[in-house]
């Protein structure tokens, strides 16, 4: 059966929605509600983020355009073609007189304001696109909040982890703050996970700037694919060290990849996915080493095979939590 979309009028129809989504995500604020049915729209077929993105293209050009010019153009738009480049720059001057009639134009170098904020449950993982083309995909117990101004792009992570695929925008660098650092790329792919005593930065594609707060302008790592970090409480920021981004993001295939991790390092990420925390009995237990794959879904199968890998048992608190101990 033909997809429709593959259609002169199945195009036209996917070009308009992509348009009126567009304006729509101009305004300054955007329930959650709406935020999840553009969500749903964008990923239910390709060509829809290919045109929604499209449109994000045409419109960041338009600001070496003047203000005039642009207007001009939306009053007498370009003659009909059959070429597709020309019917395209048709409706990102539509999207410009929309914008201009609804009152969301005030100056194209001077986009609206965007805030909102996600969150996950216990065992959620959940992938959100943001108005600029950029998508984060959000661990177990995790919370961040967007914020999109004048020259710009703001996360704040304030809870657990997320992987970052930033679409590229020199003239707005993306900023992630988590704990006592912060992170600044204009286009790539990381993950930052925020802990209880550091926050641990990976890239799997591009370059990216990490910072303590605080820090001069000439103090910072750069990390590029394949390099991590650590921040620390205090804001200190370790040198680059190899890893293996494919490891350390496998939470986004449900799996829990540990290579030579302390148990304490197991325990913390294991309690993401549990409803009461893991913890290790002392600082002998904490410092073993484990190497083994798992599925984030079933952490009872970790606890069940732990003391047959390694020489300790696990015994269940008062308060239900489990704790890690010698045998």
């Amino acid at each position: 059966m033909m997809d429709t979309r593959d259609c002169a009028c199945g195009q036209t129809t996917v070009r308009d929605e992509a348009a009126q989504w567009f304006v729509r995500l101009q305004e300054p604020a955007i329930d959650v509600e709406e935020r999840q049915r553009f969500e749903y729209w964008l990923n239910e077929h390709p060509q829809h983020r290919d045109e929604f993105q499209l449109l994000q293209g045409l419109w960041t050009a338009a600001d070496l355009v003047p203000r005039a010019r642009l207007q001009a153009l939306c009053e007498n738009p370009p003659a009909r073609s059959k070429r597709r480049p020309l019917v395209r720059y048709a409706v990102a001057a539509s999207v410009v007189a929309v914008a201009l009639g609804l009152g969301l134009f005030s100056g194209l170098n001077q986009p609206a304001p965007y805030t909102v904020e996600y969150s996950t449950a216990l065992g959620e993982r959940r992938q959100v696109a943001l108005p600029d083309g950029s998508v984060i995909d959000l661990n177990s117990r995790s919370r961040l909040q967007v914020r999109f101004e004048k020259g710009q792009r703001g996360i704040e992570l304030t809870q657990g982890e997320a992987m970052f695929s930033v679409a590229h925008d020199s003239d707005r660098p993306f900023v992630v703050e988590a704990g006592s650092g912060k992170v600044t790329v204009t286009g790539t792919r990381f993950d930052v996970r925020r802990g209880a005593r550091d926050t641990r930065v990976v890239v799997e594609q591009g370059t990216v700037r990490v910072q303590g707060h605080g820090a001069a302008d000439n103090e910072f790592v750069n990390l590029t694919a394949g390099l991590g970090t650590r921040i620390d409480a205090q804001g200190k920021v370790a040198a680059a060290y190899a890893v293996n981004p494919a490891e350390l993001t496998a939470w986004r295939n449900g799996k829990l990849v540990f290579n030579n991790a302390s148990l304490a390092e197991v325990a913390e990420e294991v309690s993401r996915y549990r409803d009461k925390p893991l913890t290790v009995g002392n600082d002998t237990v904490g410092n073993l080493r484990l190497t083994s794959v798992f599925k984030s879904d079933n952490t009872d199968a970790l606890l069940k095979a732990l003391p047959t890998i390694l020489p300790v048992a696990v015994r269940t608190l008062d308060d239900g939590s489990q704790e890690i101990i010698s045998k």
